[in-house]
């Protein structure tokens, strides 16, 4: 096939790549890099776009080059995340199947406090939460406990989230908010932060849905990995994840709480309308209660990331999952 891979600007990966260099895995444009060498040693025919804050260069793109569909690897639109759904959006206008979520979908699940309404409406557990927005004075809530972690409301793979975004009292929820409000000028959320294990699970599908193997995050040379969470350090910084053992990997739990947190994904992604692929991020307290922290539309496929790696411990080579991406934007593309 003819494929476009749209991508920001400045993830374009460079034209030779050295694939044993240290900081190779570490490279910000990796996926973009995983995708793109992949897709052409399935023999098809790969045109890439980088994208900042124009649309016309896409018109113009497909127009040329007539792709007969859009690998969407665009996160955000002139710099603001919550963009992304309107260049998939300008993509249904243009008649044109694309890989990954659908703008509503998108809208949905990018608004951390909108999902939390509505997975709670649809009796689905989610940490208890209060928003900050910009420019607006700030308010301790009354009705959460502490500790609370502060992040931001629509930003995605960690922004804003360090040590420090784990509060204890109200002062350090003041600083934290007008961090994030002033020094980032993005809307906060502080949402009550629930110790024990981190897990994650992939989904495929649009209407039938698969389930990838539940994913954990380890926290290996710490004394309360109970109480740890995955900072922007925690996920991109090599020296800070060697020192504290992070990694992640399947999950060992019983069948009865597997089955549980495969229904509690499968339920969450309807309720949010999405399609195409996501990743459900959880955390289980002592007691065994699941929270759905976020549900993530268009997640990291890198071939490196966990959501391609619990695809791969499922017996979907990286090249396979790719192709199942694509099948299901040509498939949805029949919807509208």
């Amino acid at each position: 096939m003819r494929i476009l891979v749209l991508a920001h600007e400045s993830l374009i990966p460079p034209e030779t790549v050295d694939l044993l260099a240290d900081d190779f895995a570490y490279s910000p444009w990796i996926t973009e890099y995983h995708v793109i060498s992949n897709l052409k040693k399935m023999r098809h025919q790969v045109q890439t776009l980088g994208i900042y804050s124009d649309l016309k260069p896409i018109r113009e793109a497909i127009e040329d080059f007539k792709p007969h569909i859009v690998y969407n690897l665009l996160e955000e639109f002139a710099g603001q995340s919550i963009y992304d759904q309107n260049v998939v959006s300008y993509l249904e206008l243009l008649a044109i199947p694309y890989t990954g979520c659908h703008p509503r979908g998108l809208m949905l699940a990018r608004d951390k406090a909108l999902a939390k309404k509505i997975l709670t409406y649809h009796r689905i557990k989610t940490p208890k939460f209060c928003v900050f927005p910009k420019n607006k004075k700030v308010q301790a809530p009354q009705h959460l406990s502490y500790p609370l972690i502060v992040k931001c409301l629509h930003e995605e793979a960690s922004y804003g989230i360090s040590q420090a975004s784990l509060v204890q009292d109200a002062p350090a929820l003041y600083e934290r908010v007008d961090y994030i409000n002033q020094k980032l000028k993005v809307d906060a959320i502080a949402e009550q932060f629930i110790p024990g294990r981190e897990f994650y699970v992939g989904i495929l599908g649009n209407y039938r849905l698969k389930t990838l193997p539940v994913w954990e995050l380890f926290f290996a040379n710490t004394k309360n990995p109970q109480n740890e969470f995955y900072s922007r350090s925690a996920k991109f910084n090599k020296n800070y994840r060697g020192r504290h053992g992070i990694g992640t990997g399947v999950a060992e739990i019983h069948q009865e709480q597997q089955k549980k947190i495969f229904d509690i994904c499968k339920r969450s992604y309807r309720a949010l309308n999405l399609n195409g692929y996501a990743r459900i991020d959880l955390r289980m307290d002592e007691a065994g209660s699941i929270y759905v922290l976020e549900v993530n539309p268009n997640p990291d496929i890198s071939a490196t990331d966990d959501f391609a790696l619990s695809a791969e411990y499922a017996k979907i080579p990286y090249r396979d999952l790719l192709k199942k991406i694509l099948n299901l934007g040509l498939s949805w593309s029949k919807t509208y």
